[in-house]
């Protein structure tokens, strides 16, 4: 995958949920912040799976003995509907529904032990308390804390001194088993769904969190060399290297400017693009490390391996590949782009310089012959100095170019680098 179409990726979502469903679950919610909105989603849910399982309690026990148990059906369907309001409390703070819904069902919960006694086994809900972690979020744990307390008080409690068959229908003892075989198939449920959704949610995040590592790592290695990306994740904070021998080449379009003038921008931009796409692509299949473009101008280099020789010939076949690249590419403003190469190689300071929009650099001899060379050179050309023809010469064919004065640097001799030898 290409670094720009990686930049570019949509994050997977894991499970993909349904619209309707999504809205549901953040009903309520108002907060942009990823952790609180997160939690909140996670108060929704339990306050959902609350209601369906008092629901589920009215059913049954409706089915089962509809007058007789009139005291629980108005419990169950008063906690069945009181959940569901939950979400309108977000608004009022991150933790007021989630503090809510725990002192709703600890309170509430009490009188249904009491009614149905410590035979029917309802007061194994008690046991959930530990969910409750997700809904407050582990920074916010001294709350969480108080919550299991009391809720680990009133289970407590409720085995020491609430009645073992209740004081509705106590003589009923098959209710009591069906309901203790119902409490437990709920509690477990409730606890396989509560784990799934948290996993699903950890999953998502993951992903998420792997997606922005790649792009990061992306945008890293779009700016500078690998190696160099690694040493800066890894935590170095100057880097700054001395290379005895690197080849740095400048590629230039020549009569950009004029043919470019009246053309509009979109137009210019994906003439660009395209070049230095394309050009990308070659440094990357010759090992040459691309530096930067400045305007119409690309500059590559090689030889940050220590490996010199092997880095002017990397470079060597580059120039050569982008002068053939160069005549596949569209006109530009009814002119035939062509490049204008220059080369040399020499000793160059490399480093990483900048805070906002840092980058990678290079600085020396290295570059500013190389820099002359191109811009003395001619188009559809490769000027390369005499040090970079010593470097290459049995792998390279080359004409003399005679001397040539040189702005800053003075009288040199350049060559024309004409072809690989078979």
């Amino acid at each position: 995958m290409q670094r720009r179409d990686l930049v570019l990726q949509e994050p997977k979502r894991g499970i993909v949920l349904p619209a309707w469903l999504e809205r549901l679950l953040s009903a309520g919610i108002v907060s942009t912040d990823p952790d609180t909105v997160r939690r909140q989603r996670f108060v929704n849910v339990a306050s959902y799976v609350t209601a369906f399982d008092c629901f589920s309690h009215l059913v049954f026990n409706a089915v089962y003995d509809f007058q007789g148990l009139l005291p629980v059906h108005f419990y169950n369907a008063v906690m069945t509907v009181l959940p569901l309001l939950i979400p309108r409390l977000h608004r009022f703070g991150e933790n007021v529904g989630a503090m809510t819904l725990a002192l709703l069902i600890l309170v509430m919960h009490m009188f249904i032990v009491w009614a149905m006694g410590r035979n029917s086994d309802l007061q194994v809900y008690y046991t959930l308390a530990g969910t409750f972690l997700l809904l407050f979020g582990v920074q916010h744990w001294r709350s969480c804390l108080i919550v299991i307390v009391l809720y680990l008080i009133a289970l407590l409690f409720a085995l020491n001194f609430a009645p073992f068959d209740g004081f509705i229908s106590p003589e009923d003892v098959q209710l009591r088993e069906l309901l203790s075989s119902q409490a437990f198939v709920m509690t477990l449920v409730i606890f396989a769904f509560v784990l799934f959704y948290a996993l699903s949610a950890l999953r998502r995040t993951e992903l998420q969190l792997k997606l922005q590592n790649d792009r990061s790592d992306a945008l890293i290695g779009a700016v500078m060399p690998a190696p160099i990306a690694e040493r800066l994740k890894s935590g170095e904070e100057r880097i700054a290297d001395r290379i005895d021998t690197l080849s740095v080449m400048f590629a230039d379009l020549v009569g950009f400017t004029e043919s470019a003038h009246h053309l509009p921008p979109e137009e210019v931009v994906d003439f660009l693009d395209q070049m230095v796409r394309a050009f990308d692509a070659l440094s990357a299949r010759y090992g040459v490390d691309k530096i930067k473009t400045i305007g119409d101008s690309y500059m590559a280099a090689a030889g940050f391996d220590g490996q010199g020789q092997a880095g002017a010939v990397a470079t060597g076949r580059l120039a050569l590949a982008m002068l053939e690249a160069i005549g596949s590419q569209p006109p530009l403003g009814g002119r035939a782009p062509r490049l204008r190469i220059g080369i040399h190689c020499g000793p160059a300071t490399a480093g990483v310089i900048g805070d906002t929009r840092f980058s990678y650099d290079v600085w020396g001899d290295a570059v500013n012959v190389a820099a002359r060379m191109e811009s003395s050179g001619e188009p559809g050309r490769i000027h390369v100095s005499e040090d970079f023809r010593a470097l290459t010469l049995g792998h390279f064919e080359f004409t003399d170019r005679g001397t040539t004065e040189l702005k800053g640097i003075g009288v040199v001799r350049g060559y024309f680098l004409v072809r690989e030898k078979a």
